[in-house]
Formats: C-alpha cells, structure tokens, sequence
C-alpha cells in the first residue's frame, strides 16, 4: 500500500483512508472505503472540526486491526498554538469502531462543531478495480444517534449502519455534533459501523460486547498472542530474521478470515489487500505448503474448504469441470446477481494438482492419516480431472483454455496477467497452453498421491498407476520442453504445441517439483542464479533479456517473494545449497528495507544499480503467500524435514543468519525443536 494511505484488517474486512483518517471518495491507488464482503460499505468518511478539515501532527499504525491520527484545528496564523487537539482511534473487528477524542487545549470554554461526511456506493470490489462504479439508488434512514444507509437489488441487501455514542444532528450524509468543552476537558466521541449483507452474515456483535477502546484493543491482542504462540519461537542472531519472522506471522493472522464453505468454524487467510481478500485456490495451497511447519491447521482448514467445493458440473461460464479446485470466491454483487462467475470461478489449471501436492506434504508433516482418508474421494476426483478434463487435447500434458471469453482469465497458471505468456521476441502465446511449471505439478502430485494410496488409503495398485504415469510424463516433458540452443526449458507450449521460448522463473518450479533430470539440472541452476534472471534481490518473473522484459510489470520481470521461496526448496532438493542460502539472504535483506513485511511483488531493478529494493506501485500488502515465503524459505536453509522417526534438520545458512532455533516445532512427533548455526546443523532431541 501506498504511503500516504492506511489500512487496518481484519480478515477479509478492512478500512482503506488516507494519512488523516479520512475516506475519500474518487480515491484509486489504492482505492479507499470500508470494505467487507467484495462490497464497498463506505465510500466517504470525512472528519471536520470547526466546519474545516485538520491538521495532522503523526499518526500511528499500532497493530494490522488498529490506527491512530493525532491531528489538531488549523491555527489563526502561522506562529499560534491551536485551540483543540484530535485524536481518531480506528479498530476493526467485525464492526469499524472508531473513537473521536477532541482536547480543549486553551484555558477557556469552548463550542465545537464536529461534523462526519458520510457516503456509500455499495460498490462490488470489481466495480471499484476497474473505476467503473454503477450509480445505486441508496435509502437512508435516520434514528436519534443512528443513521442506516440500505440499498436493495431484488433479494440482494446491503447496509451500512452507522451509530454514535453522544446526541448529534443526523442527516442522510452527514452526523453533526455540538460539544461545549470546559478548559483542558477532553470528550471522546464513539461511532460503530457496521456492514450487513444478506449473504453469509454472521453476527457483528461479537467484538462489540461493552468496554473501552483499549479494553477491545487488549482483547484482540490477547487473541493475537494467543494465535502467534501456538506456532514455534524464533531465536536467531540476525535481527532483520526476527522481525521478519514474527512480522510474516502477524500479517498470517491479519489476513484469516471464515469463507462461509468450510466444514468447521475455522479460518485461513485471505490472499491480499486490498485486491484479493477473499479465498483463492492457488494461493491458499501454497501458503499452506509455506507454513505447514509453523501452523499446519491452516493446511488442513484449506483443504477440507476446497474439497467441499471441488467442481462437480462442467460450467462455460464458470471453467468448471468436475473434481476441479476452484481458483476464486467472491460474494459481491456482480457475483451473486450472475454477472461476474465468481461463485466460485474454477479458471486455473494448476490448483487441481497443487491440492494433492499439499495433502501429501500435510501427512508427511502431521501424521493425520483420518484426514487423508476423508479426502481420499476428493484426491481421486483431482487424479481424474488431471487426466480427463485438464489435457484438453490427449497429448498428456494439462492445458488451459478459458471457455468464458468475456469474464474468464485467459491464463490460467499463477502468472495469470493477460500478457504474461510471451516468446522470446516478445510475441503473445496463444492457447490452449500447456504452461512447463504445471506439468510439474501433475508429475509431484501423480508421484505424491502414488505414496498416498499405498500408506493411506490401502490401494497399490493404484500407487503402481500414478507412478507408471508419472515416469511416461517426466519422460515425454524432457523430451517436448527441452530448448538445447537456450539450454533451458520453455515457459510453455502454445496451441500449435511450439515452445515458447522466454527464459523466465517458471523453470525453478521445475525443481522444485523434481521433474528435471540430474543432467539438466545444472544449466537450469545456471540461469537462475545469473543475470539476466537474478537481480540481486531474488529470481526474477523473467528474464532482461527477453522481448517482453519490464521490470515493473507485473509478472514479466518482476520479483514475487513466494516464487523465490519455491525456487529455493527446488535449488535444495538438487543439492544446491548455497544458492537456496543466497535466495534467503536477499529476500530477507529486501524484507528490511520495506518495514520487514515482503510485499506480493516488487520490481526487477537490478541491485547494484539501486541498492534498495523497488516497490512495486499496486503490490497487495499484506499478502498472503509473501508472508508465507521467510517461513519456507526459513525451512528450507534449516533443512527441516519429516521423517518417520522426527524431525530430521540439514542446515545450510546464510552466514548474516548466525544461530537460529527453532522451539515447539509441531509435526507427528508432537513437539521439538532445533538449533543450527552456520554451516553446521544439530537436531535437538
């Protein structure tokens, strides 16, 4: 997020305003309002005092659900002290509560006029990304402290109702206060807003219960503590790690939020702010693969969510096909009056095998077999739809091709921008495209499941099958994928089945699938960790050579933290230690530099020509799979891996890192912990 604004969260609920406090109304990078439910709930929140807007003297972003604006009233001249001091404290749970507190600084009484602008567009979120914002007819009504602004679309509803803790004037636009201060007397005014959407709603009133602001404040950071502890402690003589550390974590919990689907009452995060707070297939996989170590029940909370609404029918307008894992849910308008097919949108090609990927890699981790075996009809119909639905044209290897042309997302894999599958001379690839990465995919989860069915679910020959298959894959895509005069592999195959020849980070999840062969390996490790593709600060999307290079778009020459994290878990599995270490080092270093959160992207500038890392000027932050990647990235330079008999550690650490441990490692083993300083590793028992 841009500088000049702030963001508090709480899920997929957050408030967007500028340094203020204010929402204001026509905003874009990035978009302000109240948000909840893909629904913008308030579009116009703007304090006076006096009939003039404020002065701001600091603010302060105190937690990810909590901010606050010291401001003051403009003063007569440019040398006079001002007459009254504000202070806006801003929490968001279930409602926005926001606390006004105006401080009579002169010794004196004082009249003051406090006046709230308020507004709503009940925009739908994608309305508010593409800055095409329908006009709605918007009813208000007013109660004596109480003002409701409601709109209605046939069955749909939505509300914003808003409330005030002393008497005021209320309009349909605005609350008005008149407050008679004594001398040096502070008066703290409460408003609570609160969205309703007849979809899913649950009950605002649990982060409501009576109590001051800093009581609710102390509540929610015992509820934060509480969630932090449960996953291991870090100590680590590198203090950049430690920040990193604890800030991914935080950020982990910011982002969790109930998406309505799931079997049990339980939460996994949201993918990011403020485009994406909302359950994505892709993305909630990987970042439970990231943290499966650190927090495994957000693995099993996403796995049993997507299982319950794996696809069943073959849909056009949604890219639905059955035993596929959705992509997106939303519950805005656009989506529930059919316009948009977000109910959910199953337009990826790449989160069917991903799923058995991270059921395996869970079991490997915990041990819970129950689960596995619950799941075993949802894995089969993964397995079926791999082989049935996702190779569209039978030549073995899964394509996507979207079937919706006017909603649906042309590209299908995690670079799923329009342009991002390009050649070398910058040409646009046309589908149906067989992208390299998620042929390493259908090869890890063939091999995974295989495991699965003969130590889970009793079926070996089925284990026999998927490993028999998984063999004639890794051979044929050696065979078809292989460039020799680039010595590197192509991002894809187009319709035509040429190879798209562009260099780019695609093929470090190659390795970390293990489709590569040791042969190739090396010239692959080559690319990787050399200009044009490394910056300096991690592995770029693609390469500065390449036609379609920018080093700030957004997925053609740009650095996303999560793809260096499995890019370093690939360098391992081969045995190239040092540079999975190297990859650590510099996203931890570039964590430093943006207030120790790794953003979902930043740009490719080379490091020796900045010496700073380039933000990137629409990168969600928070975001989900960046927070997850210091976590897997920790894991993999630790060498943590599960072992029938515990928890088995290899570590190979960037020197800056010097002594890490690691206390209450959970896995199948209970709880350990380990230890390790660079170069040598020691298992505590």
């Amino acid at each position: 997020m841009p500088d000049q604004a702030v963001s508090v969260l709480d899920g997929n609920t957050f408030v967007v305003s500028d340094r203020h406090g204010d929402v204001q109304p026509g905003s874009r990078l990035p978009p302000h309002g109240f948000f909840a439910e893909d629904t913008r709930f308030v579009s116009r929140w703007r304090l006076t005092v006096q009939g003039q807007p404020t002065d701001i003297l600091s603010r302060a972003h105190v937690d990810y659900f909590v901010a606050q604006f010291f401001l003051v009233s403009p003063s007569e001249a440019f040398h006079s002290a001002p007459a009254l001091g504000i202070i806006r404290q801003r929490l968001l749970g279930d409602a926005w509560l926001e606390d006004v507190i105006v401080v009579n600084l002169r010794d004196e009484h004082t009249a003051v006029a406090v006046d709230v602008e308020v507004g709503t567009d009940f925009a739908d979120l994608f309305e508010v990304k593409d800055d095409q914002i329908r006009p709605r007819d918007i009813v208000a009504e007013r109660g004596e402290r109480e003002l409701v602004l409601r709109y209605q679309n046939g069955e749909l509803v939505r509300e914003t109702r808003i409330t005030v803790s002393e008497p005021a004037t209320i309009e349909d636009d605005a609350l008005r206060l008149n407050l008679w201060l004594h001398p040096r007397e502070e008066r703290r005014i409460s408003f609570v807003i609160t969205p309703h959407s007849d979809q899913h709603d649950r009950t605002r009133e649990v982060r409501r219960r009576p109590g001051s602001f800093d009581e609710l404040r102390q509540e929610r950071l015992d509820e934060l503590a509480a969630w932090v502890a449960q996953a291991p402690a870090l100590e680590a003589g590198d203090d950049t790690l430690r920040h990193v550390y604890t800030r991914s974590l935080t950020d982990l919990a910011a982002l969790r939020f109930y998406p309505h689907i799931a079997v049990q009452d339980v939460s996994l995060p949201a993918a990011g702010l403020p485009w994406f707070m909302t359950l994505f297939g892709r993305d909630s996989l990987i970042t439970s693969y990231q943290v499966l170590p650190y927090r495994p029940d957000l693995a099993a909370t996403t796995l049993t969510t997507l299982a319950a609404r794996q696809g069943t029918v073959c849909d056009d307008f949604r890219d639905e096909e059955p035993g596929k894992i959705l992509h997106e849910l939303r519950f805005g308008e656009l989506t529930a009056i059919g316009e948009r097919p977000h109910s959910p949108y199953y337009g990826t090609a790449d989160a069917t095998p991903l799923f058995l990927v991270l059921l395996d890699e869970y079991e490997r981790w915990t041990g819970d077999a129950d689960l596995v075996r619950e799941l075993e009809p949802a894995a089969r119909a993964a397995l079926d739809w791999i082989d049935r639905h996702g190779d569209l044209d039978g030549d073995g290897y899964v394509e996507y091709q979207t079937r919706n042309p006017d909603t649906g997302l042309v590209n299908q894999c995690w670079k799923d921008s329009w342009n991002s599958i390009a050649f070398a001379d910058g040409r646009l690839a046309e589908g149906p495209i067989a992208c390299c990465e998620i042929q390493g995919y259908v090869y890890d989860a063939k091999r995974r499941a295989a495991r699965l069915a003969r130590a889970v679910w009793d079926a070996p020959s089925l284990g026999d099958r998927l490993d028999a298959e998984a063999l004639a894959l890794r051979e044929r895509f050696l065979e078809d994928f292989w460039i020799p005069e680039r010595a590197c592999f192509a991002l894809a195959l187009d319709g035509e089945k040429r190879q798209v020849d562009s260099l780019t980070s695609n093929i470090g999840h190659l390795l970390w699938s293990g489709i590569v062969d040791e042969e190739r390996a090396g010239a692959v490790v080559a690319h990787l960790m050399d200009a044009p593709l490394y910056s300096g600060w991690g592995v770029r999307t693609m390469a500065a050579s390449e036609g379609a290079y920018n080093p700030v778009e957004y997925h053609n020459g740009t650095v996303w933290p999560h793809d260096n994290s499995l890019i370093a878990v690939g360098l391992r599995r081969y045995g190239h230690h040092d540079a999975a270490a190297r990859i650590a080092d510099a996203l931890v270093r570039a964590a430093g530099f943006f207030d120790h959160r790794l953003p979902e992207v930043f740009a490719g500038v080379d490091e020796q020509l900045t010496h700073t890392p380039v933000a990137y000027p629409t990168a969600s932050s928070p975001q989900a799979w960046a927070a997850g990647a210091p976590l897997l990235l920790l894991t993999t330079v630790l060498g943590l891996t599960p072992t029938p008999d515990g928890l088995h550690c290899d570590a190979h650490l960037p020197a800056r890192f010097g002594t890490v441990a690691l206390s209450g490692v959970p896995g199948r083993w209970g709880r350990t912990d380990v230890a390790a300083e660079a170069p040598a590793a020691t298992a505590i028992p």
